[in-house]
């Protein structure tokens, strides 16, 4: 079984942190990821770092660009997550956009993908119908969870639709704005929460973008299986480092 699917089993709100690959020093990506797992993360998302990043705010937008002067590639990722199956357990997810992956070949990443214990891609570029047309088998081939996106702006039909073609969790976007632009959740997200539990979708939801505190932690996490935490994070290490990864999750878990 995948290790997302056995992750998504256990009976408990889910922490989910972003970090950028390569950052903030080249070769903190194996480090990063095995203090986060010490320290009680439950699932770890690896940026692939990528000159363009739109959808991501000027907080990872500055990690990814940082990443790729440090040297940051595809193939030096997959080098440094060589031997973290000995390091760690928890599911390990790739989100990045999907033009690096498709210059490096998506059979050959996958594969990649694969040979180092990745779970799964998050790909908010790669659209649906082209991901179902074209690519599924190929991640399906090589044992990969496609996780996709949704907005407050997404209907309905358009969930159910990513639903029906979903095998793990949905990410569920807290707001139409990028990464770290809010702060906490007023009452349109409240709402939209809601709405999307009261549509029984049979795939779990966990809620992304407006989460950096114990705080709104709890409040993602009132109808929704988990969270994620990624700009807040990524400040963090700007600003100490690897060496306190553990004050940071701990005070997002302290209660």
């Amino acid at each position: 079984m995948n290790r997302i699917h056995q992750k998504l089993q256990e009976n408990k709100k889910l922490l989910s942190i972003y970090f950028t690959a390569g950052y903030p020093s080249l070769n903190d990506t194996a480090k990063t990821i095995k203090e986060l797992e010490e320290n009680g993360v439950d699932m770890i998302e690896i940026g692939l770092p990528f000159s363009d990043p739109l959808a991501d705010g000027p907080t990872i937008q500055a990690s990814s660009t940082q990443a790729l002067k440090n040297g940051m590639t595809t193939e030096l990722l997959f080098q440094q997550l060589g031997d973290i199956r000995e390091l760690v357990s928890i599911p390990l997810i790739i989100m990045g956009y999907f033009n690096p992956i498709l210059q490096f070949g998506v059979e050959k990443f996958c594969q990649k993908c694969q040979e180092v214990g990745v779970d799964g891609l998050i790909l908010p570029d790669l659209p649906l119908d082209v991901y179902q047309d074209q690519y599924e088998p190929i991640l399906k081939k090589y044992g990969l969870v496609n996780i996709f996106l949704i907005t407050p702006q997404t209907s309905d039909e358009r969930i159910l639709q990513i639903d029906a073609a979903s095998d793990g969790f949905i990410y569920m976007v807290s707001s139409a704005s990028v990464t770290g632009s809010q702060e906490g959740f007023g009452n349109q997200q409240e709402n939209y929460f809601k709405r999307i539990a009261n549509m029984n979708l049979k795939n779990p939801q966990i809620v992304g973008f407006g989460i950096s505190n114990a705080e709104t932690f709890q409040q993602a996490t009132k109808t929704a299986k988990g969270a994620i935490i990624g700009s807040a994070f990524i400040k963090h290490l700007s600003k100490n480092g690897t060496d306190t990864i553990g004050d940071f999750v701990k005070g997002i878990l302290k209660n």
